[in-house]
């Protein structure tokens, strides 16, 4: 159950410390919509609902965090980037805007407090914190500035501007650095204590370190530093599987990195684990979704003693869990982590 001291054994992991004991995270929204009786198009549209799920999920599986990743469309939609998704399929973007600096011109900064769903996330985000003040880390959810322009523009446009347009993708990351700071900093002032902040698409699995810290580096380390100066953590999440890349993402000044599930613990470890937090990084697919409670066990046992040797670490999935994840295996993973991880037992 949520437990008093989870924000200060954050705090301990992020200053590189040794936490009384490593929080327990879980990247687990669908499963979660599932096993709270929900609908993902319904949970991503009602406040209400969203904080029902999350309390409801919280209790019973034993997360040390709220996790409201919800989509990657929310902050889009305003702007009028086009959404698809429907039954328990996540809303992802389409129809996207031309590559065009009369696109750009034509933006105007959306307004968390009435436009589309972004109203729903910041109910969602004072309900979950009134119920658990802070015994748990409630987390909302941003988007990097790079990763946002390719959310505006769609992947291959965006990545040919490195290249065509360099100018007009720098003025893009501009205008997403304000606007990214601006929903981030709505969403801990509704009482958010940290920020997933995602940038998949400025990962080693697209473009180079050199291109990272040329169109990238700088808007994300613009907004990690205002939400740090917010008083709110940063876990940055690009799914990342190259030592070189986690290097360049930790220095901009993020709370945490995030380690996908393609690449050793051990290695992220050694690359960064003297710099910066790392979170991670059990495979969901692989190990829960796939393994028996018995691998569930073995994997997190590893991970767990991987990461938590001398401190800077908190546990959790290296991506989304599946929602058809067998609910035997995550209160293993859960039970293990905790086991392990200097903690209570939980699951």
């Amino acid at each position: 159950m949520a437990y008093k001291g989870v924000l200060d054994d954050i705090r301990a992991a992020v200053s590189l410390q040794v936490p009384k004991q490593v929080p327990v995270f879980a990247c687990s929204e669908e499963f979660d919509v599932r096993m709270a009786g929900s609908v993902y198009d319904r949970y991503n549209r009602d406040a209400a609902e969203m904080a029902r799920v999350q309390i409801d999920v919280i209790k019973r599986f034993d997360y040390d965090w709220a996790w409201l990743q919800v989509d990657d469309c929310i902050e889009f939609e305003p702007l009028g980037v086009g959404v698809k998704g429907e039954g328990n399929i996540l809303p992802a973007t389409c129809d996207y805007l031309p590559a065009t600096c009369a696109s750009l011109d034509r933006l105007r900064l959306p307004d968390p407090r009435k436009d589309g769903r972004m109203p729903v996330l910041l109910e969602a985000i004072r309900r979950i914190k009134a119920e658990f003040g802070d015994t748990v880390c409630v987390t909302g959810r941003t988007a990097a500035p790079f990763s946002s322009a390719t959310l505006l523009f769609g992947i291959s446009e965006t990545m040919m501007l490195m290249y065509d347009e360099p100018d007009l993708l720098a003025d893009t990351v501009r205008f997403f650095t304000e606007l990214q700071t601006m929903w981030g900093l709505a969403q801990i002032e509704a009482g958010a204590d940290a920020l997933w902040f995602g940038d998949c698409n400025a990962s080693g699995h697209l473009i180079s370190v050199d291109q990272y810290e040329e169109f990238a580096a700088g808007g994300a380390k613009a907004c990690a530093t205002e939400y740090t100066k917010a008083g709110a953590f940063s876990f940055m999440h690009n799914s990342e599987h190259d030592p070189a890349h986690l290097k360049a993402q930790a220095a901009t000044g993020v709370s945490a990195v995030s380690v996908g599930p393609g690449l050793d613990l051990a290695v992220a470890k050694a690359a960064i684990g003297d710099r910066c937090c790392i979170l991670g990084n059990v495979d969901p697919i692989v190990t829960l979704l796939q393994g028996s409670v018995a691998d569930v066990e073995a994997a997190s046992k590893r991970i767990m003693e991987i990461g938590a040797k001398g401190g800077g670490y908190l546990f959790n999935s290296g991506e989304m869990i599946p929602r058809d994840v067998p609910e035997a295996n995550m209160k293993a993973m859960i039970r293990t982590a905790r086991r392990y991880g200097g903690g209570r037992t939980g699951g």
